[in-house]
């Protein structure tokens, strides 16, 4: 099968994420090689494609430069599934924490709803196709049980016996006469669906309700069976009662809001969920990318070994076997995890890489450094990126009819006290300007609907009238920025 690994060089998948991360070259480099490898290893010949292996990464970098942004982006452009665990989740309630495989099955969830939809897609068109027939049918129907009486003539049992004796209706015309009348019915029924047809297409019966089946998932006997942590299971008694299928019900939905969900179970019908399952697990497999955040948390001090440090270290033996290779049971099948990606990041402000045990080490072999940002840095998060903080105030404000303009000395102003503020308190890297920025423009966004004015301009005299007192104030910008 083949799979959908984007062909972009290192050089263009460098340029992709320029587009939303500034600087931090080397992670970039690093990831741009390890996602072209990937692409690389699916030309090889099959026989010597499973001894490739890949090659993890471990980002170290202070928060808020941009660790999490380049694994989030690199998901993005690797069309693979991705998940962002956090490995302190695995210590947060003691010894026990979450069970560490189940960061395996949330990667085949996430590839089953990759590939699900990426079907559903491929078969939309026959579905709406299907689907718009089948509200005709349910419109028609609903009109019918409107406007007709409880029952007609000809249903009576006692009038149908008496028809069936006599040849006629009493009061009526001979049978042939019946049998002419049902061929204009007919013809007459025929006509009465393209109008109505006609009429669902035009809205007329838009505000019209229909009665539309809806399958609740009942939890499968493979499912219950299958070896799973808490945080999986949840399913109710009604799904263990039963465990083969899912149970029927309905819902009342307008004319105008049914066509999507009648597109969506038809499309549901028309895929195969079995091939579906596996091409999931092979996509999980083959192309998979699992981003562990804050592993310096696991990570033991020097010098120490005791109380926390060892449910840390067991945390740490417990994520090795999926990161060297095993078979983890999941709902939809084993899978085995030699050829995923693993990326890991961590500021490791109190602790270095070395404190992680040394088969932990040897399994994330590239290591890469994330410097932290400097105020020329602050200056181009500010307004480069496509996503950038002041273009998404811009289009915020828009919405209440409120244009607004940033001059570069804002963009200087708002740079230098970020630096400032990391300098004097803790070093969060960008997320300070998130802080300034929503403290800065906080009585714009207040008076906006009311009486804001339509044209607000923000420059450098603007940014310090309303920060620089919070930043001179080292107790006010320690609790307040």
């Amino acid at each position: 099968m083949s799979l959908p690994i984007e062909d972009l060089t290192p050089r263009q998948i460098v340029a992709a994420l320029d587009r939303y991360i500034i600087g931090q070259h080397d992670a970039k480099k690093a990831v741009a090689v390890a996602l072209r490898n990937r692409y690389r290893r699916q030309q090889v010949p099959e026989k010597e494609r499973e001894e490739i292996t890949p090659k993890n990464i471990l980002m170290i970098g202070p928060t808020g430069v941009g660790k999490t942004e380049i694994a989030r982006r690199l998901a993005q452009l690797a069309k693979a599934p991705m998940v962002k665990v956090e490995a302190t989740k695995f210590t947060e309630v003691g010894y026990v924490g979450r069970d560490i495989e189940s960061i395996i099955r949330d990667l085949v969830a996430v590839a089953v709803r990759l590939v699900e939809r990426e079907k559903m897609e491929e078969v939309s068109a026959k579905a709406e196709e299907i689907a718009r027939e089948r509200l005709v049918d349910l419109v028609e129907e609903e009109l019918r049980d409107d406007t007709s009486p409880s029952r007609s003539v000809a249903d009576n049992p006692l009038m149908r016996h008496a028809m069936e004796i006599f040849g006629t209706m009493p009061g009526g015309e001979p049978e042939k006469a019946e049998a002419e009348e049902e061929q204009v019915e007919e013809e007459t029924d025929d006509d009465r669906r393209k109008r109505i047809e006609k009429e669902v297409k035009d809205g007329v019966h838009d505000e019209l309700l229909l009665e539309i089946d809806s399958d609740d998932q009942g939890m499968s006997f493979l499912q219950v069976f299958t070896p799973q942590g808490p945080e999986e299971m949840g399913f109710d008694m009604g799904g263990m009662m039963n465990p083969f299928g899912g149970r029927r019900s309905t819902r009342k939905v307008k004319v105008r809001d049914a066509l999507e969900p009648l597109i969506e179970q038809e499309a549901g019908k028309l895929l195969d969920r079995g091939s579906l399952h596996r091409e999931a697990l092979e996509r999980a497999e083959q192309t998979g990318i699992v981003f562990i955040d804050e592993i310096d948390k696991i990570a033991i001090k020097s010098g120490h070994g005791a109380g926390p440090d060892v449910s840390r270290e067991g945390v740490q033996r417990d994520l090795l076997p999926i990161i060297e290779g095993s078979t983890v049971a999941t709902k939809y099948g084993s899978l085995h995890t030699d050829h995923i990606l693993f990326i890991a990041a961590g500021a490791f402000h109190q602790s270095k890489p070395s404190d992680l045990i040394p088969e932990l080490q040897g399994r994330l072999p590239i290591r890469v450094e994330l410097h932290s940002l400097s105020e020329e840095d602050f200056r181009r998060i500010l307004h480069e990126p496509q996503n950038a903080l002041t273009k998404q105030y811009q289009k915020l404000l828009a919405v209440e009819g409120v244009k607004l303009k940033f001059k570069e000395s804002a963009f200087d102003a708002l740079a230098s006290l970020a630096a400032e503020v990391n300098s004097r308190t803790e070093n969060i890297g960008a997320r300070r300007l998130h802080t300034l920025m929503e403290k800065l423009l906080e009585d714009i966004m207040f008076d906006a609907p009311d009486d804001a004015p339509s044209s607000v301009v923000i420059d450098s005299k603007f940014v310090h009238e309303k920060l620089q007192n919070l930043v001179d104030d080292t107790d006010l910008s320690r609790y307040i920025l």
